[in-house]
């Protein structure tokens, strides 16, 4: 049975493994969407705009408010 120790050294050792892959992925990714058709270009930036974009929260007037916004 492995040590509580040896789970944490596996686990960061993983963890810089999948590290050094992403970081690999993400460098060619350019080049990776080159290659795809519109369609599947699309799909894969609208997948990682949560990742990049912070997400919006839906914002409403309250009792007292302007109803419009004089820009």
């Amino acid at each position: 049975m492995k040590s509580n120790s040896d789970n944490q050294i596996l686990t960061a050792d993983l963890r810089e493994t999948l590290k050094r892959i992403m970081k690999s992925e993400i460098e060619k990714l350019p080049e990776t969407l080159k290659g795809l058709e519109p369609k599947e270009r699309i799909n894969i930036v609208c997948k990682l705009m949560p990742f990049i974009f912070p997400k919006v929260d839906t914002v409403s007037s309250q009792a007292g408010e302007p109803f419009q916004l004089d820009l």
